[in-house]
């Protein structure tokens, strides 16, 4: 995959991602993206050679729930 296409979706993700945060545990989206940030899967997820973005929504909030240790 070429950086270019990654860059271009991994805010899609993201954005996403922190939706689920906020609706599923009532919060702010400012919070849900420091929670986001400072999890064991942001890194993981901002590397596109891991492949876990390739996962659903439901499964990155599931291991964002989980608190994964990659």
């Amino acid at each position: 995959m070429s950086q270019k296409f990654y860059r271009e979706l991994f805010p899609i993700i993201s954005e996403a991602l922190v939706e689920r945060i906020t609706l599923e545990d009532c919060i702010s989206k400012d919070n849900a993206i420091e929670q986001l940030q400072a999890s064991a899967l942001y890194p993981v997820l901002e590397d596109e050679f891991n492949k876990v973005w390739y996962y659903s929504v439901t499964k990155l909030y599931a291991l964002f729930k989980e608190g994964a240790a990659f």
